[in-house]
Order: C-alpha cells, then sequence, then structure tokens
C-alpha cells in the first residue's frame, strides 16, 4: 500500500473523498431526511432542505456543497493528523505487520481507525450542527456527541471494513501501480 508520504496523502485524499459523501449522504438522507420531510411538509429530502433554506451548520443554514466541502476539509486534516498514524501503531501494538497476513494487518487498520475517527468526527459534527439558536450547554453537546457515535459507528465500521476501504486499495493499486510500471517501462536516454 502506500510507500511514502506523498502516497500517504493521496491514500487518505482518496479515503476522505468517497468517506464524507458517503456521511453527508447517511446523515441527511438515512438519519434526518423524515424529520427534514416532516418539518416542511416536502415529498423529498432535497425539497425539504431547500424549503428549509439549506442545512444548519453554526447556527446558520448552508447548502448541501458548503456541508461537504466543510467535511472534507475537516476529515482530512484529522485523517493526516491522527487517522493514520494512530491507527498503523495500534494494529502494530496488537500484530506484527512482517508476520500477519496482509489481509488480516490491513482489516486492523481499518477497524483502528473507525475506532479513532469516528468518535472524532461525531465530535465535531455535534459540535458544528449544535442548536445553536437556544443557546448553549456542555450536557447538550456531550449527549449530541454520544448520539452521533451511537448512530455513526456501526454504518463507519460496516461502509469502510466492507466497501470503502476495498474500493480506495483498489483504486489506488490503478493509479500507483500504473505510474510505477510506467517508470520500469521507460529506457533511459543513456541505456538507448
Amino acid at each position: 500500500m502506500p510507500q511514502n508520504q506523498f502516497q500517504r496523502m493521496m491514500f487518505a485524499l482518496l479515503t476522505v473523498i468517497i468517506t464524507v459523501h458517503a456521511y453527508v449522504f447517511y446523515s441527511l438522507y438515512v438519519i434526518n431526511g423524515g424529520t427534514f420531510m416532516a418539518l416542511t411538509g416536502e415529498t423529498g429530502v432535497i425539497k425539504a432542505i431547500n424549503a428549509m433554506g439549506g442545512v444548519s451548520m453554526f447556527g446558520r443554514a448552508l447548502p448541501i456543497w458548503a456541508i461537504v466541502l466543510i467535511e472534507f476539509c475537516c476529515a482530512y486534516l484529522l485523517e493526516n493528523i491522527l487517522g493514520s498514524p494512530l491507527s498503523f501503531k495500534l494494529a502494530c501494538k496488537v500484530f506484527n505487520p512482517k508476520e500477519t497476513h496482509p489481509v488480516l494487518f490491513e482489516t486492523a487498520i481499518i477497524c483502528a481507525t473507525v475506532g479513532i475517527m469516528c468518535p472524532a468526527m461525531s465530535f465535531l459534527a455535534a459540535f458544528m450542527y449544535y442548536p445553536y439558536y437556544s443557546g448553549f450547554n456542555l450536557f447538550t453537546l456531550l449527549a449530541n456527541w454520544m448520539r452521533l457515535v451511537c448512530y455513526n459507528f456501526p454504518f463507519a465500521f460496516f461502509t469502510q471494513l466492507f466497501f470503502i476501504q476495498p474500493l480506495v486499495r483498489t483504486l489506488f493499486k490503478l493509479l500507483f501501480v500504473r505510474s510505477k510500471e510506467r517508470k520500469e517501462h521507460t529506457v533511459p536516454a543513456s541505456a538507448a
């Protein structure tokens, strides 16, 4: 998999691009879609969001593209600073990467990443989507955080393990194996 810092950053980029779109869809449609439609009387989630003027973040209504962009930036930074380095270290504490089958070791990394990123991103979401119109209360923030972790963890675990990471690893191999093969097949000018 990733062999250097550039490849790790690209791997994280592919992961976050897919993951953020999946989670925004999950949050807006699956978790909150029925509530949005009930509040506005609309027949579709997009119509309901448009009728509300957007999605409430930081106490103001923002369009979906802004939500995706903000969450993408937060997730990408958090993945590179906290998620990837810590998940690898946690997996190495349980398994020796040289002696463990690669599939088992990659599964351990995925599980550790979900265990780190889900509570961290859920905390950020609890803060960003907090109902600021009624004032701020630390207990409300913590309750919202715990609720989001309960909603997001099963979704995060199963999508990362069975869908997102296999897709990202396949795309990554296609991108970086082809570039590696091109370098190997290119004849240096001095050899020609």
